[in-house]
Formats: structure tokens, sequence, C-alpha cells
């Protein structure tokens, strides 16, 4: 029978098989280990610096030739940032000469520097997404040089290289005049309040949807501020993770200068009054919110939030430990109609104030996602109690807690008919034959996650039959 198969269609085969699968069929001959790899366009690697200084790497990467995707990480080396810059430059080279086809790029093999991304804009010209490392100071005009680029992920190093651009060369920023760069997402990591040169990149950014800042100080040096709004313009999500210090001067500007705005997450970061002239002054039409402010959000916030943006569909609060049950009955009364997904992550609310989820489930009857993890304290009577005015879930996530037992399982079989994915990891008290019992009778799960200790032959038998995967 492998004779009668055609090379093509064995690796369209070899494509449309599940990631479980496609590992073990390159051992069935050496035929198909090489069409499996020529089948391959997605290719992930974990290296330390012994694996990537032999040449068989670059043997590795001959064998896939037609790879669209790749990620290649390496484990930190005990260096100097000199020799991890140089060590980075090797490997982007050897991508360079192997993987001319790729579309995506994900290269976390430390900084690289300029000469690298010219050799990568040469050869790799169809890239549409990459995810970089960088030393200070920074020179971003070479990214001109990816005209179809729409993604771009830069993580900029704490260490400064000695680097003198020749200015003849077009890398100082500040000589060059603005580009129009094709950039739909973007997102920068360790950015200093010193860095010049970003003013550049925002005034040459103005097709931006989505804005990613983390671990921020700053948006670049003093020149730098004023053209940052030059890119919100047209930005529909922004994530602000760990940027206290610039989080409330991004959320002026957003609240003045970006009306396009649909997405917003805020995590560890930000002052109750910043965040109250937001909340209170923007005027977009918001849809999701996502927020893990321990000590910042409190019940004011949630008002202002219900007063003015009624067409939420989204709201996600982690270790929010300030809100209140007022704040909460009062936000899901303003967008009953509308919002289609809740997360309280290990909100202490849940379990301080008795009657709180039932009232919240009576009042968002069109709740489809629902995320209570890490709840410790959560019990059964309080929970059921939500799930009975809740029957139009397709994801129910409850993992870590531990108050939950086989009753609160068996209340989402009889009333979540519904149920596509569910989360009860590390829930101690749900049982293996509950578990054996909810896969046998759910009519459209197609995902459960749970300890593998958990699930009996029976349920593994069934899970395959009714083509549900069950996840650790």
């Amino acid at each position: 029978m492998d004779r009668l198969l055609y090379d093509e269609l064995v690796q369209e085969i070899f494509q449309r098989l599940p990631p479980s699968s496609s590992s073990s069929v390159s051992l069935v001959s050496k035929r198909w280990l090489h069409l499996h790899r020529t089948s391959r366009t997605s290719l992930s690697l974990r290296l330390t610096a012994e694996d990537a200084a032999v040449p068989s790497l670059s043997t590795l990467l001959s064998h896939y030739p037609f790879l669209s995707s790749l990620s290649l990480l390496l484990s930190e080396p005990n260096t100097t940032t000199a020799t991890t810059t140089t060590l980075a430059d090797h490997l982007l080279l050897l991508v360079c000469t192997f993987c001319a086809q790729l579309h995506s790029l994900r290269f976390l093999a430390g900084p690289v520097s300029l000469s690298s991304l010219t050799s990568l804009s040469a050869a790799c010209t169809q890239l549409t997404s990459l995810c970089i490392s960088l030393c200070r100071p920074l020179f971003l005009t070479w990214i001109s040089s990816f005209p179809k680029l729409k993604e771009l992920s830069i993580m900029v190093c704490s260490v400064k290289i000695d680097l003198h651009p020749n200015r003849g060369c077009g890398y100082c920023a500040d000589e060059e005049s603005d580009a129009e760069l094709g950039l739909e997402t973007l997102c920068l990591s360790g950015i200093g309040a010193g860095d010049w040169g970003l003013g550049w990149l925002w005034r040459s950014s103005r097709k931006l949807k989505k804005l990613q800042l983390k671990s921020c100080e700053g948006v670049g040096d003093g020149g730098s501020f004023s053209s940052f709004v030059t890119c919100l313009q047209g930005v529909q999500e922004v994530e602000l993770r760990t940027c206290r210090s610039i989080v409330d001067g991004v959320l002026l500007q957003l609240a003045e200068n970006c009306h396009s705005l649909t997405s917003l997450l805020v995590y560890d970061g930000g002052s109750r009054e910043g965040l109250l002239r937001f909340f209170s002054q923007c005027r977009c039409n918001l849809q999701k919110l996502d927020f893990r402010l321990p000590l910042d959000l409190k019940n004011d916030h949630l008002l202002a939030v219900a007063t003015n943006f009624r067409s939420l569909s989204s709201l996600r609060l982690q270790s929010c430990c300030l809100v209140s049950g007022e704040g909460l009955k009062a936000l899901g009364t303003a967008v009953n109609s509308g919002l289609e997904e809740l997360a309280l992550i290990n909100c202490d609310v849940v379990e301080r104030e008795p009657g709180l989820l039932t009232t919240l489930g009576q009042n968002l009857r069109q709740l489809r996602k629902l995320d209570l993890s890490y709840n410790e304290m959560l019990l059964d009577k309080e929970f059921m109690s939500m799930l009975v005015s809740c029957n139009c879930l397709i994801d129910l996530r409850v993992r870590g807690c531990k108050g939950l037992t086989n009753a609160s399982l068996i209340t989402m079989l009889n009333i979540c008919k519904r149920l596509e994915s569910v989360d009860i990891m590390h829930c101690s008290r749900i049982q293996a034959e509950a578990i054996e019992f909810f896969i046998l009778n759910s009519p459209r799960l197609r995902l459960v996650q749970v300890e593998q200790s958990k699930i009996s032959d029976v349920a593994k038998m069934w899970a395959s039959h009714k083509f549900i995967e069950a996840a650790a």
C-alpha cells in the first residue's frame, strides 16, 4: 500500500494529522521521515548554547525546506552580552540561509545586531510577523526594510552595547524622515524613559490596531511622548502590563485621542485617580476590559464602567481585592443583555459576599464564558445557584476551586447543555467517577482540562469515540 501512495498524497495526509499523532509517522521508514519533514510548515526549537554551536543545527534546518513559521528559543547562557549577540547573529544567519520562505519568526536567542537584521530582511522577504530581542541604544529604522511586516515584538535588553551607527547608513532615527509602516500589531518590552528614537516609530505606525507595552518605564525620550499620540488614532486593542510609571499618561492619551478603542488590558500597575479619570472621560465603545489590579481597582471604578460602557461584552478581573459586590451588581444590571464573558479569578468578593454569584447569574443570562478559577473557598451551593440562570455557557473554568464537589459537576451536566470546554484542574473534591459520568453524557463537550490520574480507562475510551480532548 505504501508504494501506491504518491508523495504528494502522503504529505497531504501528514498535514491533516493532529500534533499528537504526527510525531510517530517519521518512525515508519526513511521515506516517511523525509516526507514528514518536507510537509512541515511550522517548527519550534529550544536550544542550549552548546546545541546552537554545533553544525548539526544547520543540517536540521536544511531538512525542513518549506517552513513558514519558526520559533527558536535559546536557554540563557552564562556569557557576556557581546558573546550572546555574536551567537544570536550566528543563529539568525542560519535562519536566513535555510528558511527563506518564512512568514513568521519568533527569535528569542539573544539580542541581534543591525547587520543581521539587514541580512534577514534581504533573505526572508515574506515575513509578516517578527519577534526579536535588541540591545540599547535602539535604532529602529531597519523596520522599514520589512515591507510586509504586520506584527512586530521587540524585547529590549537591560545591557547597553558600545555601538556607534554610521549616520550615512540611515540608522539614526532622529534624522530619518517618517516612513509609512504597515504594522498592525506592536509589542514593546522593557522600553525606558531615556530611550531615544521611539518618536520615529510612533509617527511611522499610523496603521496600528493593537499595542502592547510590557515592563516599560516610558515610551521613549521626551520628544517621543509627543509623537506617541500619532499612532493611537486607529488603535482598537491596548495592553499595559507592569507599566506603573506610564499607565496614567497612556490612559489619558487614549481617552483624549483614541476613539476606536474596543479592548483594554491593565495588569499590575496604575493609580486609582488615573483609572477613574479614564473611565469617566473615555468616549470609546469599549467592549472588553481585563484587569489585574489588586490594590488599585475599587468599587467606584466599576460604577463608572457601568455608567459609561453599557456595550461591554467581556469583563475579566484577577486578584482585585478591593472590588465590592455593589459595584459588580450595578455593572451586571447595566450590561445584562450584552455581557458574554465574565471572569472573577482569585477575587475574594466571591467568597466575602454570599448571594453575589446568584444575583450576577440572574442578571447575566447571556453569558457564554465564565471563569471563577482559584476561588478556593467557593462552595457548591453558591456556584450551582449561579449556574441555574446560565444555561448558555459554552466555556466554564473553575480551576483551583477546592471547595467544589461532584455535585457541581452534575449540575453543569444537567443545566449547561451547550458546554464545549471545561477546566476542572486542581479541584481536589471532584472525583474520577463524576468526571467519567460527565464525559459520557455531555452532548457538545470538546475539551476537558483535568488531571490525567482522574481520567479512567472508560472515560478515555468515550473521550476518543466522542472526539473529546482530555488535557492536563
